[in-house]
């Protein structure tokens, strides 16, 4: 490929490539480990989540077979208990085991650099706002209150569907929480992660009867504004929409 015509894209494959001699040479790790999650001690409140909530049966073959992205929302509300359902799905504990906290997805190295933000516009019981999903508590941490649909949509290319659905979930990369291992390459296991977090979601959200579609496209910097990142350390990678089929 000429080299005037490649792009960050292009760089950035080349540059995080493995090689036998350079993975030799960057064995040792420059960066401090983190907890692999995040809380807010000055949340203006906590909400309990249903740890392990119960499904209803479905079938999982079918449950593949309908998936599909839906864009049209009705006006009805989410129950909280279906929240419940739904955050388990994406980012459920399911073991502990030798100091870490298993998910429902998986995760390079069990180091788990996505954290999970909602958007609440219409669910059952919960005040409109910003919350932040502390997965070692097992709470929502209410982050701010108000209407952010609009805003949101806004810095999403103006896809409309955030001001119509009820919840919309935000993903995250703490990127240190990756980098400290795996360095450059971090940056492919971190959209991975994000990746499967995005399908399990998909997969609840058929599951329950809803619709979903998951959305790559925004502006990050107004994104991290809206969730209050500061989109270095953290910044947003990810974002999808859930709620009763228009």
């Amino acid at each position: 490929m000429n080299e005037q015509k490649q792009g960050i894209g292009d760089r950035f494959q080349k540059e995080t490539k493995y090689g036998r001699d350079a993975l030799r040479q960057t064995a040792s790790f420059e960066i401090e480990e983190t907890e692999p999650f995040t809380c807010y001690p000055n949340a203006l409140e906590k909400i309990s989540i249903v740890a392990a909530p119960a499904f209803a049966s479905a079938d999982f073959w079918e449950v593949l077979k309908r998936r599909r992205s839906h864009r049209n929302f009705s006006a009805a509300p989410l129950p909280f208990s279906m929240l419940c359902q739904l955050l388990y799905a994406v980012q459920g504990i399911t073991a502990k085991k030798h100091g870490y906290l298993f998910r429902t997805a998986p995760s390079a190295g069990a180091l788990y650099p996505i954290e999970t933000y909602l958007l609440v516009t219409r669910i059952e019981n919960l005040q409109s706002g910003i919350y932040h999903l502390n997965i070692r508590d097992q709470c929502l941490e209410l982050l701010r209150k108000g209407s952010y649909e609009q805003q949101l949509a806004s810095a999403a290319l103006g896809q409309f569907m955030i001001a119509e659905a009820p919840v919309t979930f935000i993903w995250t990369a703490v990127v240190n929480r990756s980098k400290w291992k795996y360095r450059q390459r971090a940056y492919r296991y971190i959209y991975m992660d994000a990746g499967h977090i995005g399908q399990n979601l998909y997969l609840a959200a058929t599951a329950l009867g809803c619709g979903c579609c998951t959305i790559g496209a925004f502006f990050d910097d107004e994104v991290n504004t809206i969730i209050g990142v500061d989109g270095t350390n953290e910044t947003a990678v990810y974002m999808g929409v859930v709620g009763h089929k228009g």
